[in-house]
């Protein structure tokens, strides 16, 4: 492989790995914030079972996180050396501030954890807040690394020699806002349809109707209303995204769906793939000047197409794939979402179809496809820059070598990781039952939050 393709790979795919964690750990904290609230108000103990269990998953993941994004911030150092030196001199001010937003997580998630029985309801779910507000403040700090590539702003390069530094033009770039309210979404959209993933399976696994029935369908219910909610709200984000790549990557935009000529009443394409020889798109459906609207809320908006750009500009053209997976898979989470709640409460239906049931427990991973779907799509087609417009992806790699022995043992570590990570969920959910904590819950004596960790 060539040695830009070894580095890119190698470090694509620890951020794979790691915006697995990264998500969850921002959409989980929200699900035990919002039992942990249902909990206070009904006392219903089904609800702080839930916040319970939820926290001990949160926790196993966070030590899985933790290694993943350290070992991310070292590839950086790295393998990326000339994309550093700009990030050093220019966006320190996210990573600085990230360690700050980490430390408030840590804290009152131990508070929370290890001294629920001890504090008033008031400061319990006041703890769960700051570990919801530490946990987004993370990713989004680090995101917005990643918008300030795509807009950057707050200096000036001269040959090689970075000038004019404004720190805060830079963390305030124009992507930032939207950048920041797309993960923080989506984060806990994919939350909820994993929780809705277990539910489901746990459901099918037991009689309807039985005590530990009810409890998976209420977490079941619980997460819809979430995952609905942020789902449609994830959405009207991405409508402004799109206009913020026709602003600012007008060839990100292109690439995504596949335009390859300037014009106005542009359509928006579904499906199809790009044909890069003979410069077409080809098997798609497409909605008449559906793109215009959603660039710039005209439809006399004129959109520029790829033929207008060098081609050495170009992003990879297989995003519009990647664009297209993932607007698909969000489009179809509100639907089930939605469609389910309805289903649920306007025609008072208590039972689900089977393949309604399926569908549940295969929404999480789907959710996690479509942040996978998103984030190739938001790295890649800013190719070829690392920083758009000013630094090229080749001029930011190292010079080293030997890349491929130590892309083959991060994969190495990657999988011990995924094993014993999902050996120790499977193996604390089988020793602590659902219906173990619903009993320990019943007993005042026993500290819900102290048994079972």
């Amino acid at each position: 492989m060539d040695h830009l393709v070894i580095a890119r790979s190698m470090f694509g795919t620890t951020m794979g790995f790691h915006i697995i964690f990264a998500t969850i750990g921002v959409g989980l904290p929200l699900m035990m914030l919002t039992a942990e609230i249902l909990y206070q108000k009904t006392k219903d103990l089904d609800y702080v079972i839930m916040a319970k269990r939820w926290t001990k998953t949160f926790g196993i993941l966070l030590g899985v996180g933790i290694p993943t994004g350290t070992i991310a911030g070292l590839q950086l150092s790295l393998l990326w050396p000339g994309f550093m030196e700009v990030i050093g001199k220019v966006m320190a001010l996210p990573f600085q501030i990230e360690i700050y937003a980490f430390f408030v997580e840590a804290l009152f998630m131990s508070i929370y954890v290890y001294a629920s029985e001890r504090i008033p309801p008031w400061a319990r779910i006041s703890s769960l807040i700051l570990v919801a507000i530490g946990a987004l403040a993370s990713a989004v700090l680090i995101t917005n690394v990643h918008a300030f590539e795509g807009t950057p702003q707050g200096f000036r390069m001269n040959g090689h020699e970075i000038t004019d530094v404004d720190p805060w033009k830079a963390f305030f770039n124009p992507t930032f806002f939207v950048s920041a309210g797309h993960v923080a979404m989506s984060a806990y959209t994919t939350g909820a349809f994993v929780v809705a993933s277990v539910s489901a399976f746990k459901m099918m696994k037991n009689p309807f109707g039985t005590r530990v029935f009810q409890f998976h369908q209420k977490a079941l219910i619980l997460s819809l209303i979430v995952g609905g909610i942020f789902s449609f709200l994830t959405a009207l984000n991405g409508h402004e995204s799109a206009q913020k790549l026709y602003e600012y990557q007008p060839e990100k935009l292109a690439a995504a769906e596949g335009l390859f000529e300037t014009q106005s009443h542009a359509p928006l394409a579904i499906g199809g793939f790009t044909d890069k020889e003979n410069r077409e798109l080809k098997g798609a459906i497409e909605i008449p000047w559906a793109l215009s609207f959603l660039a710039g809320n005209s439809f006399d908006t004129v959109v520029t197409g790829l033929n207008d750009f060098p081609e050495e500009y170009w992003p990879p053209l297989y995003v519009h794939t990647l664009f297209n997976a993932m607007v698909g898979i969000g489009s179809f989470l509100i639907l089930l979402a939605f469609g389910t709640l309805a289903w649920h409460f306007l025609l008072k239906k208590k039972h689900f179809p089977k393949f309604l049931m399926w569908i549940f427990v295969f929404s999480g991973p789907l959710a996690l496809v479509s942040i996978e779907c998103g984030w190739i799509f938001a790295c890649t087609g800013r190719q070829p820059w690392t920083i758009y417009r000013t630094l090229s992806t080749a001029d930011s790699v190292t010079t080293s070598g030997n890349l491929g022995l130590l892309f083959v043992l991060f994969l190495i570590v990657y999988a011990i990781l995924a094993i014993s990570v999902s050996f120790v969920l499977i193996y604390y959910f089988r020793k602590n039952t659902v219906l173990k904590d619903l009993n320990a819950a019943k007993e005042k004596e026993i500290p819900l939050f102290g048994s079972n960790s």
